[in-house]
């Protein structure tokens, strides 16, 4: 039984979906009247548009893979095709024959931003910026964005890193041919309270002078935890602390850097002195 659509895109008749696509898009392009300008070009343009529109489909393949060029009356695609004239469209003819409303063959590449020139929908990816805050990347989170009045959440990965991207799968532009990605290039915005340092992360927090002279324990609310942090006698200005394994993560090699807890040591205001004390810091 001859089948003669897989010859219009040049498939041997066991073609995989994906090989179908791919041979499509080959011949598309080759054929594509913005590019090819040979007579014979719209014509070929046609047929291959109309024999993906139903190796394409898995209900219109099995019907045409059972009765084959017999639905044709026992002639190629190629000869039915070229008998369809004197005004009768070849869309409805293959409408009517699958069912369905059909495909406007013709212009399926137009209509899906192939009209002012081909090279536009080589790539269906749609790219976007996203800004999240340096705390975004040390914990992971999800947020909601907007792009092309779709709304959707989108997995921030934890140790994400700024100039890297995520890749959205499914999220592109939406085409006869397929479904694009959508790319988001990421930036990260520094943060108020946390540094880094590569993998390292440093968090400033304010330490009373008392207890950097006198030492204590003091309370640190971190992103992670609040850590009881016992503080040594005459403890410097920007003294570091170190949490093993609280930084940023290494996404490719699995590795965490360190959190430091870094001493911002804070002077009493003279207004909240005895005057005890202030006689005798300043005999001091």
């Amino acid at each position: 039984m001859s089948k003669t659509m897989y010859k219009t895109l040049e498939l041997n008749e066991d073609a995989s979906p994906q090989e179908i696509k791919k041979a499509y898009r080959r011949l598309a392009k080759k054929y594509h009247p913005d590019v090819n300008k040979s007579k014979e070009a719209e014509e070929k343009f046609k047929e291959i548009n109309g024999a993906y529109e139903i190796l394409s489909d898995e209900k219109k393949k099995a019907q045409y893979d059972m009765q084959g060029d017999n639905m044709f009356g026992g002639q190629s695609f190629h000869d039915f095709a070229s008998t369809q004239g004197g005004g009768v469209d070849l869309n409805d003819i293959l409408a009517s024959m699958f069912g369905g409303g059909g495909a406007n063959f013709s212009h399926q590449f137009s209509s899906s931003g192939f009209g002012g020139g081909f090279s536009q929908e080589i790539n269906m990816d749609i790219e976007a910026k996203i800004s999240i805050p340096l705390e975004d990347t040390l914990t992971g989170t999800k947020k909601t964005i907007t792009v092309a009045n779709n709304s959707f959440d989108i997995k921030i990965p934890q140790g994400i890193r700024d100039g890297q991207k995520i890749r959205a799968r499914g999220k592109g532009k939406q085409t006869n041919m397929g479904t694009g990605d959508l790319i988001l290039h990421i930036n990260i915005i520094d943060s108020d309270q946390y540094i880094q340092d590569e993998d390292d992360i440093i968090f400033r927090f304010d330490l009373p002078l008392k207890t950097a002279i006198f030492g204590g324990k003091v309370e640190v609310a971190t992103i992670y935890k609040t850590y009881t942090l016992t503080v040594p006698k005459d403890t410097k200005q920007l003294q570091k602390f170190r949490v093993k394994n609280k930084g940023l993560l290494d996404r490719k090699r699995s590795t965490y850097g360190d959190l430091y807890l870094q001493a911002n040591i804070t002077i009493p205001k003279l207004k909240d002195m005895s005057d005890k004390l202030k006689d005798e810091l300043k005999k001091l």
